[in-house]
């Protein structure tokens, strides 16, 4: 028996999605790297300063890059499903909404929307029950943040008429 005969498929491609999050995992490496290179210039008294832990991340970071990138090589992550876009561009259309929403109509409105988008990305059709609910729930939340807690949430006319 020849070489050849032993192998059953031709070589895999690398995972392009591993790659990527290969890439991402070393890019925030690198920018906490660089970022407590400057905290280095702080003298301690201690070897176990500042810039102690963050060094750690950002090497544990890079090390999970470079394994990512050999896992992605070596083809050892199982197929995924394919995406589908419509319930991200809910949930995405939404963090938009909000923030759009935010300060003109206050946390509870702005939130609400985002709830019930986020509710019909996850197969809750019923816009005018999901909507009502959430704004509901987010102002139960500001009440909480803002009138217990003191603490700054934007209010809208719908905080503003009831407290």
């Amino acid at each position: 028996m020849s070489h050849n005969d032993f192998r059953t498929s031709s070589p895999r491609r690398p995972d392009r999605a591993a790659l990527a999050v290969a890439a991402g995992l070393a890019a925030l490496a690198g920018v906490i790297l660089w970022d407590v290179s400057r905290l280095s210039a702080i003298v301690s008294y201690s070897p176990v300063g500042p810039a102690t832990i963050p060094y750690a991340i950002g090497f544990a970071l890079l090390g999970l890059s470079v394994w990512t990138v050999i896992a992605a090589f070596r083809g050892d992550f199982p197929e995924r499903e394919p995406q589908e876009a419509r319930p991200v561009l809910w949930i995405v259309g939404g963090l938009a909404a909000q923030m759009l929403l935010l300060n003109t109509a206050g946390f509870s409105i702005a939130t609400g929307v985002l709830f019930a988008a986020t509710a019909y990305a996850f197969g809750r059709r019923q816009l005018w029950i999901s909507l009502p609910v959430g704004i509901l729930l987010c102002l139960g939340v500001w009440y909480v943040f803002a009138r217990q807690l003191q603490l700054s949430l934007p209010a809208g006319p719908l905080e503003n008429l009831l407290f």
